[in-house]
């Protein structure tokens, strides 16, 4: 039955309460540490181990007390950490992490009521909110059943991160349960949080060096593209361009008669390619890893033919999203260029940050789209985004997933929906609305 506003809870208090908890798992679990390492650790001194080891050890495994909290680098309190996770044993720290994280999924369901409303979601909910994990497992596999992935994954999209964070932090997967603890604190994650494989895995398979060669461009290509230098056109290209590895540059003569360039890059192809840098294994290593074969070949195309010291605008939908805030992190490139602007559109970015303060970052999110989360911010996070980002945020009527990612639908929700969203970014990008004096296509491999 769905709630009514008489019975809501204030939002705002359960993002501070979701906060505080954080804090104190935090500091529970430096406590621990603490206690590990006396109890526990390599050099733990004399007296310790005579008078007041067995009360250290209680401290460490009372239920009561601190739960099973082992924590440390030492190989007995690793050990008695792993057999927690194996036997299933919280600690404290965790219980208190995980308390935020229902706070936060509760507040989801005030400012998405579909939540609750739905019977299949509601029931997830209830069961996550009632420690049944094996339970809210059981009842998603029946929504992919029943409603389908695209359907499933669209619906859990403004808790889908939390959702994850709470499952790594009470399944048996040890090597997940970092990825938890980033999400539930607001930390920028270093893993994904279903197996915890950690950005150095995906770099493993992604070390291609990055390739861009000019590309003739097909006639009708060219006449489709939008000339008008708004955010809604430059989705547009971006997704007439496509998702095969092809770059566009746009040369500009502004108002001002200064000649700039919009970089617009493409997302992920859906597909494992070993010449492409826009394949899901590319996807995964740029949004844990400051650059990419992706980054890199667009970089040696930008290199190859705009003058040093021109303005850059880089606009970016999913992968290419996080590519464009991975070259704006990029040094050497913003030494040579000043990136003015960057626009992510769909995209995880927000563990990420421009090399030069100026750069002004924009993040235009759809809540219903799940991939903006995969870094472990949702766009109704109860954390603040960086210093010089602005988020805008809306919902549209297509709630399936991955169809409430494509560029089209972003195109169309910034035309018809999110206007303002629109209207903001159009001014900002104002310097770039001119005369097109040239269109700059390049192919890009990952090697």
């Amino acid at each position: 039955m769905p709630h009514t506003l008489a019975t809501e809870p204030d939002v705002a208090t359960l993002n501070h309460l979701c906060r505080e908890l954080a804090e104190a798992a935090e500091a529970v679990g430096e406590a621990a540490a603490y206690v590990s390492e006396l109890a526990l650790g390599a050099q733990a001194p004399t007296a310790v181990r005579r008078g007041a080891w067995r009360s250290l050890l209680r401290t460490l495994t009372d239920p009561a007390g601190l739960g099973w909290a082992p924590r440390g680098r030492g190989p007995l309190a690793r050990a008695a950490w792993l057999a927690g996770v194996v036997t299933s044993r919280e600690s404290l720290a965790v219980s208190l992490a995980v308390a935020g994280l229902k706070a936060r999924i509760r507040a989801a369901a005030v400012t998405h009521p579909e939540l609750l409303e739905n019977p299949s979601t509601s029931r997830i909910l209830a069961a996550i909110e009632q420690d049944r994990q094996r339970d809210a497992v059981r009842i998603f596999k029946s929504l992919l059943e029943s409603d389908g992935a695209e359907h499933a994954f669209a619906m859990l999209a403004p808790s889908f991160a939390d959702i994850l964070a709470w499952n790594a932090l009470t399944d048996e997967n040890p090597f997940n349960d970092t990825a938890g603890w980033q999400v539930a604190t607001g930390k920028a994650m270093t893993a994904e949080p279903l197996l915890g494989l950690g950005a150095g895995f995906w770099e493993f398979f992604d070390r291609g060096p990055g390739r861009a060669e000019p590309l003739v461009p097909d006639a009708a290509l060219v006449a489709g593209l939008d000339s008008t230098g708004t955010i809604t056109g430059y989705v547009r290209n971006i997704d007439l361009i496509s998702t095969g590895g092809t770059l566009l540059v746009q040369q500009v003569a502004g108002p001002d008669g200064v000649l700039r360039y919009v970089v617009q890059l493409a997302g992920m192809a859906r597909s494992f390619n070993a010449e492409s840098p826009q394949d899901m294994v590319g996807a995964f290593n740029a949004v844990g890893r400051p650059d990419s074969p992706y980054s890199r070949a667009v970089a040696k195309a930008l290199r190859s033919f705009i003058p040093s010291g021109a303005e850059l605008a880089l606009i970016g939908h999913s992968q290419g999203g996080v590519t464009a805030m991975n070259l704006a992190g990029n040094r050497d490139l913003t030494a040579l260029y000043t990136v003015t602007h960057v626009v992510a559109i769909g995209s995880p970015i927000d563990a990420k940050r421009p090399a030069d303060p100026r750069t002004k970052v924009f993040s235009l999110v759809n809540e219903h789209d799940i991939v903006p989360s995969l870094e472990g911010r949702s766009a109704i996070s109860p954390y603040a985004l960086p210093a010089g980002f602005t988020e805008y945020t809306w919902v549209d009527d297509t709630r399936a997933f991955p169809l409430c990612h494509a560029a089209e639908r972003y195109a169309h929700n910034l035309e018809f929906e999110a206007t303002d969203a629109a209207a903001h970014v159009d001014a900002e990008l104002a310097p770039y609305r001119g005369r097109v004096t040239g269109n700059r296509l390049f192919s890009l491999y990952d090697r």
